[in-house]
C-alpha cells in the first residue's frame, strides 16, 4: 500500500483559514492552496528533493518559491502554533521518521549562527 501524503478533510479545515491567498486577502489569490500544501507534505515526508515533486502538484520551482515565501512570511509558524494549541490535535504527530537530518548535520561544523529557513535555499 502506498503512503498517503495528502491532508484529510478535517486537517484541511483546521489550517485553511490560516493560509494566505484567500479571497479578500491582499495580493493574488492562491491557486489551490490544498494542492500546494499536499505537495509540500509530499516533499517533506518522502525526503525527496523539490525537483522530484510529482507533476500533479505543479511545477517544482513554483512550489519551492511559494514554500520559501510562506516560510519568510511566518505562515508555517502560524499554522504549527495553531495546531499545537488546538484541543483535538490527534492528527498532529512528529517522530523521527518525519524528521530527517542531512548526513553532514551531525558534525556541527560550519554553522554561521543564523536561522535557516525550513526547506529554503542555503546562502553561499
Amino acid at each position: 500500500m502506498a503512503k498517503r501524503y495528502e491532508l484529510t478533510a478535517s486537517q484541511w479545515r483546521a489550517i485553511e483559514p490560516l493560509l494566505p491567498g484567500k479571497k479578500g486577502d491582499p495580493g493574488r489569490s492562491g491557486a489551490d492552496n490544498r494542492l500546494f500544501v499536499n505537495g509540500v507534505l509530499w516533499v517533506l515526508r518522502s525526503g525527496a528533493h523539490w525537483h522530484d515533486l510529482p507533476e500533479r502538484y505543479g511545477k517544482w520551482k513554483t512550489a519551492h518559491k511559494r514554500f520559501t515565501r510562506w516560510a519568510e512570511a511566518g505562515v508555517w509558524e502560524r499554522v504549527f502554533e495553531h495546531l499545537i494549541e488546538e484541543p483535538d490535535n490527534s492528527y498532529v504527530s512528529l517522530d523521527s521518521s518525519l524528521v530527517r537530518a542531512h548526513q553532514q548535520a551531525a558534525t556541527g561544523k560550519g554553522s554561521k549562527g543564523g536561522i535557516r529557513l525550513w526547506g529554503g535555499p542555503e546562502e553561499v
